[in-house]
């Protein structure tokens, strides 16, 4: 048995919100006790954090592990292991920064979350998509006006794939289920980073949409949306989709409509203050760095209306480029309109709900997977702890120190 035990910590109940003051024992990567003077195991590596904060591992929903420049569109042209070279990089950083687990949102695939399993790469549990599904000329659709031919190799680096027609994302979908996909992406409306489309356009049809879903379904999988704006959100929700990326744009009808379908909203409102700050310097073409400005301020008006109506709300960064260090200022944003509380919730236990792994991550129970972050400081007083990197004393994977 290898075993951990972490003395003289405040573990954080993310459900209670509750503080308990003890110890962690954690054996063969789960949590196996809590409680005040635990006895070691034989061999066990004891770590004393003198009352030191500990929290479950963090969740980011919303992010892009192979998406080392803004600019998406060249991508594609980049050889898979140059990619791929990137992505270990980047994915040992979420690591350093606390998040245990993360959700990719197109880019990422099967070779990837095996590697990270298998420990050939350090970071993140990864629960990957594969390529989002776009129709032509859609937000996944990275091709300027002048070019007609898209390469949808498996292995090229873009975040996308072009399917139009009921026949043709049915069997797109089954494609990235095939691949082991733990979720499908779908662009339901227009977005930034895409040349040729308005954020205010809506993307595919109803039939469309919900025969990904449908084909989904029959896996036991689900469905994410990219979806700005009050009408593509309605859309998509209506069509079963099960989360909505971003949603900067949505209106009080929304709200309804996600409760009825118990949906989950997943905003990612770091990366637009990132993209307009600093986007150009890290590859974002000028076109792209104009749509800035059609859904920053809209953001923290959309999710302060959501938490008031009951909307499960889930953590995003939907960082590109250079700008994956600011990951963690997520917190600090969403503090500014939601209690700590909700937002650590956010992170952990609604997240989990999301990802199909409630009470296994996102939680200290007993019996959960041992992933944890030990925080100098109390982020239930001020969330910004959690938003500076420098407060995250340890973070523990797998009951291991990582």
């Amino acid at each position: 048995m290898t075993a951990l035990l972490l003395r003289s910590g405040k573990l954080l109940d993310v459900e209670t919100g509750e503080y308990a003051e003890g110890d962690l024992l954690c054996a063969d990567g789960r949590i196996a006790e809590t409680g005040p003077g635990l006895t070691a195991p034989d061999g066990a590596q004891v770590v004393d954090l003198a009352g030191a904060t500990v929290l479950p591992g963090l969740i980011d929903a919303h992010v892009h592990v192979t998406a080392a420049t803004a600019d998406l569109g060249a991508l594609p042209a980049w050889s898979p292991s140059y990619a791929t070279a990137h992505a270990a990089q980047i994915m040992g950083k979420m690591l350093d920064r606390g998040f245990t687990t993360v959700r990719d949102a197109s880019g990422a695939d099967f070779g990837l979350a095996d590697a990270q399993a298998e420990g050939l790469i350090r970071g993140p549990r990864l629960a990957f998509c594969g390529k989002a599904l776009s129709q032509t000329g859609g937000h996944g659709d990275s091709r300027p006006r002048g070019t007609r031919v898209h390469d949808g190799h498996q292995c090229c680096a873009g975040l996308g794939r072009i399917a139009d027609g009921v026949d043709a994302v049915r069997a797109a979908a089954r494609d990235e289920l095939r691949k082991g996909a733990h979720h499908i992406k779908v662009m339901a409306g227009g977005g930034v980073a895409s040349p040729t489309d308005r954020i205010d356009s809506t993307q595919y049809s109803m039939d469309e949409l919900r025969a990904i879903v449908e084909e989904a379904d029959a896996a036991n999988r689900y469905v994410a949306a990219h979806a700005y704006t009050a009408r593509s959100v309605s859309r998509a929700l209506r069509a079963g989709i099960r989360s909505i990326e971003h949603g900067n744009l949505i209106d009080e009808s929304n709200v309804a409509e996600f409760l009825e379908h118990d949906a989950f909203l997943v905003p990612t409102l770091v990366t637009y203050w990132a993209l307009k700050t600093e986007g150009r310097e890290f590859g974002l073409p000028e076109d792209s760095w104009r749509k800035v400005d059609d859904v920053l301020g809209a953001g923290l008006a959309a999710l302060e209306m959501a938490h008031r109506g009951g909307v499960k709300i889930v953590y995003g960064s939907d960082l590109l480029g250079g700008m994956h260090r600011h990951q963690n200022e997520e917190f600090r944003i969403r503090g500014e309109v939601l209690p700590p509380l909700e937002v650590i919730r956010s992170a952990t236990t609604t997240a989990a709900d999301l990802l199909g792994m409630t009470g296994e991550i996102g939680t200290l129970r007993v019996g959960a997977l041992a992933d944890l972050v030990v925080l100098d400081g109390d982020p239930l007083e001020d969330i910004a702890t959690l938003a500076n990197p420098e407060h995250i004393r340890h973070v523990v994977q797998h009951g291991a120190l990582a």
